[in-house]
């Protein structure tokens, strides 16, 4: 295949895409809007799940270098009571299939494994319009542009391709993370760090949660989970970060103060995490092309998949338009038939976990999940 793919977003699905592409020969560059890898931090830890972020890894030829990453004891998890009462826990035992890695260095290993060259750093997708015959134009924040007969839409949620191929737009859950972190807390936050454990705690109750993860160095990474209005959330001032960590808190109040420490304590300013989601079952005509992988063409509710699920679109077109070389039509519609299929079956199961996380019934249907006492997502 000689067509050149253009791919616009760096994030894990448009360079998993590239480095499929580029151990098939096939010519590809990247447009990211970021200035540098080093623009902003990358999120947090990921567990790379055996039937889609590992096979992506391998197509991508980065197995040995995946295995290098990862954080031995991090599949640890445990559920808590508001009063701190354990209510669960499983340790790592080194046997299961979703071992813990950092976003950023996964993304580095990706990065690293390109040629010089390949990502374009600084190119903020402004505007993309067909040209006809399959041939579109994208224009840069910087003025810039290039003409392609095969785009990719890797650029998440608030996609600036998508609107070439639908007209769905995201909408807000309800529901929104406030971020925070943890220093050296073994030493500093010591209440804190042992509440936590050695991987994955969330202390739950309806309409909202505590869920934190050990990372590297002591520290320790907090989504706190909120069922609230976007206008209530517009009503703290997070520019003022004591206070956003207070107004936050106070919606925990009685909750134990190890785990509340896990806000009030933050050694960086919380940031919010609006959650949104396209429609389930999310689809489009074909339009030659032209396609989208990961949050931009499935964006749905966190429930630990969304990372998994970009790198293996990315790995699964590559080797579609690798096996197609005379035909990007036909590999882009084997693309897409599957990619529909998988994530209309991943949202359904996000929307069950996130009602098992945060419903009325919290966190006892989780906790038998967990146990096997009560059937779960399928993923």
């Amino acid at each position: 295949m000689r067509t050149h793919v253009t791919i616009i977003g760096a994030g894990l699905g448009g360079l998993t895409l590239a480095r499929v592409l580029h151990v098939h020969g096939i010519p590809v560059t990247v447009h990211e809007a970021e200035a540098s890898p080093a623009a902003r931090a990358q999120g947090g830890m990921l567990d790379i799940h055996e039937h889609n972020g590992q096979p992506a890894l391998a197509a991508a030829g980065l197995t040995e270098e995946f295995r290098a990453l990862v954080l031995p004891g991090r599949e640890a998890s445990r559920a808590l009571a508001p009063d701190g009462t354990v209510l669960y826990e499983e340790p790592d035992d080194g046997t299961g299939g979703r071992p813990e890695v950092l976003r950023g260095e996964l993304r580095r290993i990706l990065l690293d494994s390109l040629p010089p060259g390949t990502v374009r750093w600084g190119r903020k997708a402004d505007r993309v319009r067909a040209l006809g015959d399959g041939r579109h134009e994208v224009t840069f924040a910087d003025g810039g542009s290039v003409t392609t007969s095969l785009l990719v839409g890797a650029d998440g949620a608030w996609s600036r391709v998508r609107p070439l191929l639908s007209g769905a737009v995201p909408a807000y859950t309800g529901t929104s993370f406030v971020e925070t972190y943890l220093f050296d807390a073994g030493i500093r936050h010591p209440a804190a760090a042992k509440a936590v454990g050695d991987g994955a705690m969330f202390a739950l109750a309806p309409g909202k949660g505590i869920q934190a993860h050990r990372e590297t160095g002591g520290t320790l990474h907090t989504y706190v989970a909120l069922r609230r209005s976007l206008d209530w959330f517009a009503g703290v001032d997070f520019t003022d970060a004591a206070a956003a960590a207070a107004r936050i808190a106070a919606e925990f109040d009685g909750w134990a103060p190890e785990l509340t420490a896990l806000i009030t304590d933050g050694e960086t300013p919380p940031v919010l995490r609006p959650l949104h989601t396209l429609p389930g079952g999310h689809r489009w005509d074909r339009v030659p092309g032209v396609t989208l992988l990961g949050d931009a063409a499935h964006l749905m509710i966190p429930n630990g998949e969304g990372a998994n699920l970009a790198m293996y679109d990315g790995a699964e077109l590559g080797k579609a338009l690798a096996a197609h070389p005379d035909d990007t039509e036909a590999a882009l519609t084997a693309f897409e038939e599957a990619m529909f299929a998988r994530s209309t079956a991943e949202y359904a199961d996000a929307a069950q976990l996130h009602e098992l996380m945060f419903g009325d019934d919290t966190p006892h249907g989780l906790i038998a999940m967990f146990t096997g006492a009560a059937e779960g997502p399928t993923s």
